[in-house]
């Protein structure tokens, strides 16, 4: 997998992540550094954690479903973009302005579990984990801390948006993993 391709995963990652914090940043109504550094590192954070646990998961499965390894790809990130995408229409409530543990945790692991999936596909596909793994984690944290920031200055109105973009984003991921892998598409 190359780096624009990783790239383009962890900004589809991290999209759910991104309108929660534009959530955030609306209800509390402020954006401090630390608030900032706060919001991009749990999400930062678990959106790296949760891909190298899919990944260590998946590799024990691997050589036993090799030979469709590419559809479960395809269908995980079809999946996850579309219920991204079905979120995205769906009207969202916006997120307690707190940013103590009790608060954030159950927000990062939420906004996370797609990426435990994604880990999944990565051991099918044999991507090197670690690279990716801080790669979608150091994205989040920036593209988390950006919304907060965003939510506090512009309000709701990118929230769903963010989430609309994501979703496409791993539906045409997915989907080039399988034509690439079934030989249709050529790089």
């Amino acid at each position: 997998m190359s780096l624009i391709e990783l790239l383009i995963i962890a900004v589809g990652l991290s999209m759910d992540a991104f309108a929660v914090s534009i959530c955030k940043g609306l209800s509390a109504g402020s954006a401090t550094i630390p608030q900032m550094l706060t919001v991009g590192l749990y999400f930062g954070g678990f959106q790296a954690l949760m891909p190298t646990v899919g990944y260590l998961a998946g590799s024990r499965f691997q050589s036993v479903i090799s030979a469709y390894d590419h559809w479960i790809a395809f269908i995980l990130l079809v999946l996850i973009g579309g219920n991204m995408i079905r979120e995205s229409r769906e009207e969202g409530e916006c997120a307690n302005p707190s940013f103590a543990i009790k608060t954030m945790l159950p927000l990062a692991v939420a906004t996370s579990i797609d990426a435990l999936a994604v880990g999944v596909s990565f051991a099918f596909l044999q991507v090197r984990i670690i690279p990716a793994a801080c790669c979608i984690g150091v994205v989040t944290c920036i593209i988390s801390a950006a919304g907060l920031k965003t939510g506090a200055v512009f309000g709701s109105r990118y929230q769903s948006r963010a989430e609309l973009a994501g979703g496409i984003i791993l539906i045409v991921m997915g989907l080039k993993i399988l034509l690439e892998h079934t030989g249709v598409l050529t790089l």
